[in-house]
C-alpha cells in the first residue's frame, strides 16, 4: 500500500463516519504571530477548539502539511523529518473516547492492515495534585479491543520515561500509563505548565513495535516511550476535557473535544514494516535519483541521503507555498534546508547542481494530492537552482578561506569555524571533517559558545518580533482582522481586480497584508487606498456573516480562494459582509472570523509601509490609531 493510498483511505474512512474532509492549510499560518510555520495538524483548528463554530460542522478530517524547523538537526536517523503530513480528525463537542478509540483501532488494523500484536498504547496516569484522575476509561476501551482480537493486554503504571527505562515491560503488558510529560496535551507541556484559559486534557498515544533489538545507550530496558528505535509513535488521540481556569485549577469543559493526529509517513513505515521511514513510497524515486547521481547505495550512505531527501522535500513544498530563500523569517529556513542539502551532497561526491532533479521527482510524486506543486513547478525549480548555485560559490570560497587559515596558522580555531559558518554558510561538520583530514582537531566548545551567543541574539529578536497570543482574538486583533477585509477591497478598487490576498499576519500592534501586484505602489495609490478604508470606518458600516454554499458565495460576488481552499469543503462556507443590503456592500469575503460588529469602532487606518515581499507579491504594513 502506498502512502498516497493510506492518506486516501484515512480520509474516506472518516468521511464514512460523518466527517467533512478539509483541504490542507498552507505551511505559513495566517494571523498567528507566535510561530513561523504550521507545525502540527491541529494548529489551523485552534480557534475552533477554543470554541468558535466551524462552518463545516462538528466532525472534521484532513491531511495537513506540517513543517518543524526545530527538527532540522535531528534528520538523518530512521524516523525524523522536518516536513510531514498529519492525518487528523476532530470532534468539536460531538463524539468522544468510546467512538474515537475503536475507530482508530479499526482503521489501523482493518483498513491499513497493521498487525494488532505489534500495537502498544499509552494513557494518562493522572495528576491527583490537580484533581485530575487516571484515564482508566481509555485504557479499558483499548483492553477490550485487544481482547476482541484474542490478545492479552495487561495495563501497567510506568510514570516517567526514566521510570520506564528502569522498570521495562512484561510480556503481556500492552497498555501503559505515563505522566503529564508524555500523555497530557496543552499548548505548553503538562498540567503544571498549561497556560491559563487553555483547553487541555489527557491523551492516548499509539505505538508500533518494529521488533528491533533494544539499544542500551537509551536506557537499561525498553518500553513504548524508549528512543532506541524499536517503538515508533504513529498517532495520538487527544481528549480535550478541561480548561485551565487558574494556576492549579482545571474545570471540565461542557462539551469536550477530540483532536487526533497520526503521522502519515510513520503509518506508512509501519505498514511497510522496515522501521526506516525513508523506505516508504514517497521517498523511493528520490533515493533512486540520489543513488544515480552519487554512484553510492542508500544502504551504505543512509544518513546523507535521508537529510537531502527530507530537506529538499520540505523546501519544495515551502517554495510552492510562496516562501523563497532569504536571510530572515521563513525564508531563512528554506535557505538553510537547501544549503544543508548541498553540503550533504558534497559529502556524497555530488558536485554538479542536483536540487532541481530531486524536486522534479517530488512534483511527480505529489502532484495528484497537491496540484499546486505542478502549478508552481517553474518557481520551485528556479529558486532551488538559484540558491544551490549561490551556495556552491560560497562553498568554494569557504574551502579557499579554510585553506588560507590553515596555511597561516597550522590549525583552525573554534572561533574561525564559527566565522566560516557565519560568513560562508560553512557547516561545523565540514570544517571538522577538513581539519581531521589534516590531522587536526577544532575546538568545538569555542565554536558552540560563539554559536550560542549568535542564537541568543537571534532568539531575543525573534521573541520580541513575534510576541503575542496564538490565534489571538483580543479586541485590537479583531479590529485588525476586519481591517484586512477593508484593505483587500480598497486595493482591488485602486489597483484592479488582479489583486488577491497572498497571506496576512496580525498582532495587537499592527497588520501585515501580502497581495498579488507586480509593481511598487505610488504615493497617490497608497493615499487613495488609505482614504477608501477610512471612509468605510467613518461610515460605521455593520459587519455580519452568512453561511452560504460555494455556488451562492460566488454568485453574490464574494472574494476568496475558492478553488485552493474551499472547493472541497462541503455544503456551506462562512462569508463576511461589510455594509448593508440597502446601500450596497463594500466587502464580501470568505473568512472564518472573528470581526467587529461595526467599522466605526476601529479607529484611523494608516499604511506604515509598502514593500516587495517576493516576485509579483507586495506587502503592506498598517496600523489603527
Amino acid at each position: 500500500m502506498t502512502a498516497h493510498e493510506i492518506r486516501q483511505k484515512y480520509l474516506d474512512f472518516f468521511k464514512s463516519k460523518g466527517h467533512v474532509v478539509l483541504p490542507s492549510a498552507k505551511l505559513v499560518p495566517e494571523n498567528d504571530p507566535t510561530t513561523l510555520f504550521t507545525g502540527s495538524g491541529m494548529q489551523p483548528m485552534v480557534p475552533f477548539l477554543l470554541g468558535e463554530a466551524h462552518p463545516q460542522g462538528t466532525r472534521l478530517a484532513d491531511s495537513q502539511k506540517c513543517f518543524r524547523a526545530k527538527d532540522i538537526e535531528e534528520v538523518g536517523d530512521n524516523r525524523h523529518t522536518t516536513f510531514f503530513e498529519m492525518l487528523g480528525n476532530w470532534s468539536l463537542g460531538d463524539y468522544f473516547k468510546k467512538e474515537q478509540i475503536p475507530w482508530m483501532f479499526e482503521f489501523l488494523t482493518e483498513v491499513v492492515g497493521l498487525d494488532p500484536e505489534k500495537l502498544y498504547v499509552t494513557c494518562f496516569i493522572g495528576a491527583p495534585e490537580y484533581d485530575i484522575p487516571k484515564d482508566t476509561e481509555a485504557a479499558e476501551i483499548w483492553q477490550k479491543l485487544f481482547a476482541e482480537k484474542k490478545i492479552t493486554a495487561e495495563i501497567a503504571d510506568i510514570g516517567s520515561q526514566e521510570a520506564g527505562s528502569d522498570r521495562g515491560m512484561k510480556s503481556d503488558e500492552r497498555i501503559f500509563y505515563y505522566d503529564g510529560k508524555k500523555n497530557w496535551w496543552s499548548r505548553n507541556g503538562g498540567p503544571d505548565t498549561t497556560p491559563v484559559g487553555d483547553p487541555c486534557g489527557p491523551d492516548s498515544e499509539m505505538f508500533f513495535d518494529f521488533g528491533t533489538p533494544h539499544d542500551e545507550r537509551f536506557g537499561k530496558n525498553c518500553h513504548p516511550n524508549c528512543d532506541c528505535g524499536r517503538f515508533m509513535e504513529i498517532g495520538n488521540n487527544v481528549f480535550m476535557t478541561y480548561r485551565k481556569e487558574a494556576e492549579g485549577k482545571f474545570i471540565p469543559l461542557q462539551k469536550p473535544n477530540i483532536d487526533h493526529g497520526s503521522g502519515l509517513e510513520r503509518i506508512a513505515a509501519a505498514e511497510e514494516g522496515s522501521g526506516d521511514m525513508f523506505r516508504i513510497s514517497f521517498f523511493a524515486p528520490v533515493i533512486q535519483t540520489l543513488e544515480t547521481l552519487s554512484g553510492k547505495r542508500y544502504g551504505d550512505e543512509p544518513a546523507p541521503m535521508r537529510v537531502i531527501a527530507d530537506h529538499l522535500r520540505a523546501a519544495t513544498f515551502l517554495i510552492a507555498d510562496g516562501i523563497v530563500p532569504s536571510n530572515k523569517d521563513q525564508g531563512y529556513f528554506v535557505r538553510r534546508l537547501i544549503r544543508r542539502s548541498v553540503r550533504f551532497a558534497h559529502k556524497l561526491g555530488v558536485k554538479e547542481n542536483f536540487a532541481a532533479s530531486v524536486a522534479e521527482a517530488y512534483v511527480q510524486t505529489y502532484e495528484g494530492a497537491y496540484p499546486e506543486l505542478l502549478t508552481k513547478k517553474d518557481m520551485v525549480m528556479t529558486e532551488l537552482t538559484k540558491e544551490e548555485q549561490k551556495f556552491r560559490q560560497s562553498l568554494d570560497k569557504g574551502l579557499k578561506e579554510f585553506e588560507k587559515l590553515f596555511s597561516a596558522q597550522g590549525s583552525v580555531s573554534g572561533i574561525d569555524a564559527f566565522n566560516l559558518y557565519q560568513s560562508y554558510g560553512f557547516p561545523w561538520e565540514l570544517t571538522e571533517e577538513l581539519a581531521r583530514e589534516k590531522g587536526q582537531e577544532v575546538d568545538k566548545t569555542a565554536f558552540e559558545a560563539e554559536f550560542k551567543k549568535h542564537q541568543d541574539l537571534s532568539r531575543a529578536g525573534s521573541e520580541k518580533k513575534f510576541a503575542g497570543g496564538l490565534a489571538d482574538t483580543s479586541e485590537q486583533s479583531v479590529k485588525y482582522h476586519t481591517a484586512t477585509h477593508l484593505l483587500h477591497q480598497a486595493l482591488r478598487t485602486v489597483l484592479g481586480d488582479h489583486v488577491e490576498q497572498r497571506g496576512s499576519n496580525i498582532t495587537p500592534e499592527r497588520l501585515r497584508f501580502d497581495f498579488s501586484h507586480g509593481e511598487k505602489m505610488t504615493a497617490e495609490q497608497i493615499k487613495a487606498t488609505e482614504d477608501i478604508v477610512n471612509e468605510q470606518i467613518k461610515k460605521d458600516l455593520p459587519v455580519h456573516f452568512e453561511m452560504l454554499t460555494v455556488e451562492e458565495a460566488k454568485a453574490r460576488g464574494a472574494i476568496g480562494l475558492f478553488e485552493d481552499k474551499y472547493a472541497q469543503l462541503g455544503d456551506q462556507i462562512k462569508v463576511y459582509f461589510v455594509g448593508d443590503d440597502m446601500k450596497g456592500y463594500f466587502s464580501k469575503e470568505i473568512c472564518g472570523g472573528p470581526h467587529v460588529d461595526q467599522t466605526g469602532t476601529m479607529g484611523h487606518f494608516t499604511i506604515a509601509k509598502e514593500e516587495a515581499s517576493s516576485a509579483g507579491i507586495r506587502r503592506i504594513k498598517a496600523i489603527l490609531e
